[in-house]
């Protein structure tokens, strides 16, 4: 036992022990995330959307509207880029967290388009941090310009402003939330030293800066009530023991240091992320459930090991309605990697899974599953941290038995025809992560919870 002075005067004894395990055991209420466990477009909306009915508050922690999730409910489908799909509860709050970069327009457009079929009450629900940072039309306008200058070799990003908006953060003369609500002046001031330093890197470039101010000056007034430190308002609801859903945008192998470098996006969609991107501590994060596609896709360039370019690619492709939210473009689909899902799981920590989109493999007599990689004729027990390493591999698969009959209506797991069984089994083996749930439709209704 110890005393400790306050204000000068000796204060109460403290147990240092007591301290300790009050520091190893905060009472705090579990995060529980959701992360992509591919190359994005796993279904991860849907699956917050499910687990957002339980839910006090609904987060969203990095990237921006690069990031496509639809909802079905009752038949209608919503298109969410910037929103956490959880906004869909009225029950529940949305944060936009201090990681997420925010394209107001885009914001505003996507708000009014929900609102058109059916969301209700979001300004009493939605909460944006004081600390994420401005996508203005002007990083889109540069991001359209570096693809350009990269000529044959670009990217494939979405042209969304995403990458130069987090390059102005890095280089700290970005712009954020608590600046266009502070003092018009100095944020007009930083406004117009952004735009000089993009006219000296690109002739091209053009802003209208004082057309972008009158408009930034009207955005501010209808953003202004949807502030707030969210910091504190998580800290103090975790001490609440309110229940916090974080969605994670894109996937593990779009992550900026773990995944396909350089054709990722410009955040960490990893576990990471999710601290960095709310200002969470560690010990908060509880159940982090990893989604899985039955098989794999992905969107734009770089390296795809199991990638498909026969009839049974073009046949997932249109069975899975296989087109991007964001950006329209095809997908590229491929048999299910578990090499892959083995690395992402070591990076994440998933505690579970939910595998989605199943039912889209009913109509395939033979399913192969990638299971390892060989590299200059070796076996290997990593995933390649170069691209071209991941485009050498050769890929060790098994095939196994399709079930050709359908699963859209099957609602309980003893109900999956055994081949399916399984099918779902054998991800569970390799990856040692059970199957929590499995999606076999685009509805609400459309999950079959393995635990019951």
């Amino acid at each position: 036992m110890s005393q400790v002075a306050v204000n000068g005067e000796i204060g109460a004894q403290i147990n240092h022990e007591e301290m300790h395990q009050r520091r190893l055991n905060p009472d705090l209420s579990k995060v529980t995330v959701v992360l992509g466990a591919q190359w994005g477009d796993e279904g991860k909306g849907k699956v917050v959307d499910m687990l957002a009915t339980e839910a006090d508050i609904v987060c969203r922690c990095q990237g921006g509207n690069n990031a496509g999730h639809t909802v079905v409910v009752d038949g209608k489908a919503f298109d969410f880029h910037l929103l956490p799909s959880g906004i869909i509860n009225e029950k529940c709050k949305s944060v936009i967290g201090n990681g997420v970069v925010i394209h107001l327009p885009g914001l505003f457009e996507e708000l009014a388009k929900n609102e058109a079929k059916g969301l209700t009450n979001w300004e009493n629900r939605l909460i944006i941090s004081n600390r994420a940072h401005l996508v203005f039309d002007l990083h889109q306008q540069v991001d359209g310009l570096q693809e350009a200058e990269k000529g044959g070799k670009s990217l494939g990003t979405t042209k969304k402003g995403i990458g130069p908006c987090y390059s102005s953060k890095a280089t700290r003369n970005g712009i954020r939330v608590s600046d266009l609500l502070g003092d018009f002046k100095i944020f007009s001031e930083k406004f117009e030293s952004l735009v000089n330093m993009y006219k000296r890197l690109f002739p091209s470039f053009d802003v209208d800066i004082a057309a972008e101010l009158a408009r930034y000056r009207e955005y501010a007034e209808r953003l202004r009530p949807l502030v707030r430190d969210t910091v504190s308002f998580l800290h103090t609801s975790l001490k609440e023991h309110k229940t916090v859903l974080v969605e994670g945008a894109n996937a593990a192998m779009l992550d900026i240091d773990f995944g396909t470098y350089p054709y990722v996006t410009s955040s960490n969609c990893s576990i990471g992320g999710v601290l960095t991107g709310l200002g969470l501590p560690p010990q908060t994060i509880g159940e982090v459930i990893g989604v899985v596609k039955a098989y794999t896709t992905r969107v734009g360039d770089g390296p795809f090991p199991t990638e498909l370019h026969d009839e049974i690619g073009s046949l997932l492709q249109k069975r899975g309605g296989e087109i991007g939210v964001t950006t329209q473009r095809v997908r590229r689909c491929g048999w299910l990697d578990l090499a892959l899902l083995r690395y992402t799981a070591i990076v994440n920590g998933y505690t579970s899974i939910c595998l989605t989109k199943l039912d889209i493999l009913d109509t395939l007599k033979e399913i192969k599953v990638a299971v390892s990689y060989n590299l200059n004729g070796e076996l290997i027990d990593y995933f390649p941290g170069s691209i071209s390493d991941l485009g050498q591999v050769e890929v060790n698969y098994i095939t196994v038995p399709g079930w050709l009959k359908s699963t859209e209506n099957v609602r309980e797991f003893s109900e999956l025809p055994p081949e399916a069984q399984d099918y779902v089994r054998l991800i569970e083996k390799n990856l040692g992560i059970p199957v929590r749930w499995i999606g076999v439709g685009k509805g609400r209704e459309s999950i079959i919870n393995v635990r019951d």
